[in-house]
């Protein structure tokens, strides 16, 4: 099995968050491999690998990153390929790592979820892949089905609770 994703944190600290975003992929069938690479202590191993994604036959990046938050960026600038940066709350209750990744220079575009926001990731790096996967597809379609069917319960639930003004 080869990968499709690759998520690339810049250090293990990132995995409890980023832990979403593998379990999201596990969830829909998508493989993917997990790795610690830092743009400022492992500069020449992030070039090696973007360098290297596409011929490998990734199809998405998704890099997370807080504080200077560069590695995205840096993924970018080497690569083709999509790639989707999670920022990572840190200092600055994650602004400035969010603000670093959505703010690159014109022709480094960098697709952002919100701080985080590692399930939305793998989620936005699976609809990517889907569009020539069909059965990632009525994965993804089914994906939201249940999404759905939670808040239609909840909806449910909420009817069922007594209030002496509440009107519904």
């Amino acid at each position: 099995m080869k990968p499709l994703v690759s998520i690339i944190m810049g250090s293990t600290s990132d995995l409890p968050v980023m832990e979403k975003a593998c379990k999201q992929l596990d969830e829909l069938q998508v493989p993917f491999e997990v790795n610690a690479l830092s743009a400022h202590r492992t500069p020449k191993d992030v070039e090696q690998f973007a360098a290297q994604a596409e011929e490998r036959g990734l199809r998405v990046i998704i890099a997370a990153a807080g504080m200077a938050a560069a590695l995205p960026g840096v993924i970018a600038a080497q690569t083709t390929l999509p790639v989707i940066g999670v920022p990572i709350k840190g200092m600055l209750d994650g602004l400035d790592a969010l603000l670093s990744i959505v703010q690159m220079p014109p022709g480094i575009p960098v697709a952002t979820v919100g701080v985080n926001a590692a399930q939305n990731a793998a989620l936005l790096a699976c609809q990517i892949i889907a569009q020539s996967d069909p059965d990632l597809a009525a994965r993804l379609k089914e994906h939201k089905e249940n999404l759905k069917q939670k808040i239609v319960k909840a909806n449910e639930e909420l009817s069922q609770v007594k209030y002496s003004f509440k009107t519904n």
